[in-house]
């Protein structure tokens, strides 16, 4: 009769006694069958409803894929701010970024299945928004602010997902003052 057991040691008038309960293994069997399938949570909530237990459970476990895509995913890591201001900035952020993923995560179970939010955000992240600077002869600068237009393979992939670019935004004409406050020098 093999299996597992549990041992209790009884002091029992200054000499020690050993109790040993052993159970068989086709108790042990029987009793991980009608285990099969369901979880066993611990807790120190004895007054809880098991269902509430139970989704409690459900959010640590969401709680935690969330910070865990925020580091994996998102690329995100702590930063120690002096500024209470800053802080909840950092958060607002991180916060946002995580929306974004979930949300591409959706949008790829439903149009693109097989593709992960990396994978996208990755094929995607060549594109680049930029500010065109041109001076003008008045000592203004036209600003042209421009994004790269897509590779191939990512037109199709913007296809696939029902998104479109926007229009190129129409080109501003900054004053001699506005420019040198916001502009990089240009040696020409």
């Amino acid at each position: 009769m093999g299996g597992r057991g549990g041992e209790s040691g009884r002091r029992t008038g200054g000499r020690r006694s050993l109790l040993a309960h052993v159970t068989s293994a086709s108790t042990l069997g029987k009793q991980a069958q009608l285990r099969d399938g369901h979880y066993l949570l611990p807790s120190n909530l004895v007054s809880e409803n098991p269902s509430v237990l139970g989704e409690c459970y459900i959010q640590l476990s969401q709680v935690e894929a969330a910070f865990r895509a925020l580091k994996s995913e998102l690329g995100l890591r702590p930063i120690y701010h002096q500024v209470e201001k800053r802080v909840e900035a950092h958060l607002f952020v991180a916060f946002l970024a995580y929306a974004l993923s979930v949300t591409l995560k959706q949008r790829l179970v439903a149009l693109a299945p097989g593709l992960t939010p990396r994978a996208v955000l990755e094929k995607l992240g060549t594109l680049q928004m930029l500010d065109v600077c041109l001076p003008t002869t008045d000592r203004r600068w036209l600003i042209m602010p421009r994004y790269t237009q897509p590779e191939p393979d990512q037109s199709l992939l913007l296809h696939q997902l029902n998104l479109t670019l926007p229009s190129q935004p129409p080109p501003r004409i900054k004053a001699p003052q506005e420019a040198a406050q916001g502009l990089p020098r240009l040696k020409m």
